[in-house]
């Protein structure tokens, strides 16, 4: 057979080679969107129901009966949290008034680089709670900061934050003991507390400076 008559099969061949892969890629596609939009809701599902759970730890469930997800609102970059993006709060209401406010910081000078923070803080500035919930401290050594890993069970060391606000605490309480403060540290481990306690002194500071914007947004909305 001669070149010629053979090119107008090779050509054919490559089209129907061509449509497969096109049909095969479309198809997979396909299913892959399918799966995703099927477990989509089970995924959301899952990850409110994580992000409750952590809330739950810094805010006591008897303090709100509002959809808490749902009452959010965007906080804008601020040094004062540590935050160089945009960060999520959200506000928590007892029979339509605010209660509490949840929401993030950094404290970005711990041993080993930025600690990220949860707290909930009451209306009047009582600080309900605090966790960590992102680290890089030394295992061991600066990790009990974190309740699961701190060895005293009966009163991990974030629990000393628990009711303090910046009316029962002066500025210059706002350290760890060896500096002249309130707070309890870890021989050989005082690097990391301090930025913590830092952090959070400033997140007080924070809402109490922005107190009528954070506890006056408009009720079952996001903004």
């Amino acid at each position: 057979m001669t070149p010629l008559l053979r090119a107008p099969s090779a050509a054919r061949m490559a089209l129907r080679t061509a449509i497969i892969l096109l049909v095969f890629v479309v198809a997979f596609t396909s299913l892959l969107a399918a799966a995703y939009l099927w477990t989509r809701p089970a995924i959301d599902a899952a990850a409110a129901a994580e992000k409750m759970k952590l809330i739950g730890e810094v805010l006591p469930a008897d303090l709100y009966d509002n959809e808490l997800l749902s009452d959010s609102r965007q906080l804008a970059p601020s040094v004062a949290l540590g935050l160089d993006e945009e960060s999520t709060a959200y506000l928590a209401r007892k029979g339509g008034k605010p209660s509490a406010l949840v929401f993030e910081a950094v404290a970005p000078d711990g041993y080993s680089g930025r600690i990220r923070l949860l707290l909930a803080v009451a209306a009047d500035g009582t600080l309900l709670g605090v966790r960590v919930t992102q680290h890089k401290e030394t295992p061991g050594l600066g990790d009990y900061i974190e309740p699961r890993k701190d060895k005293n069970k009966e009163r991990p060391w974030i629990r000393q934050f628990d009711g303090l606000a910046l009316a029962l605490v002066a500025d210059r309480e706002w350290r760890v003991r060896k500096d002249g403060g309130r707070f309890d540290s870890v021989a050989g481990a005082t690097i990391t507390p301090r930025a913590v306690i830092k952090a959070v002194h400033k997140a007080l500071q924070y809402v109490a400076e922005n107190r009528q914007q954070l506890f006056a947004a408009s009720q079952g909305g996001s903004r």
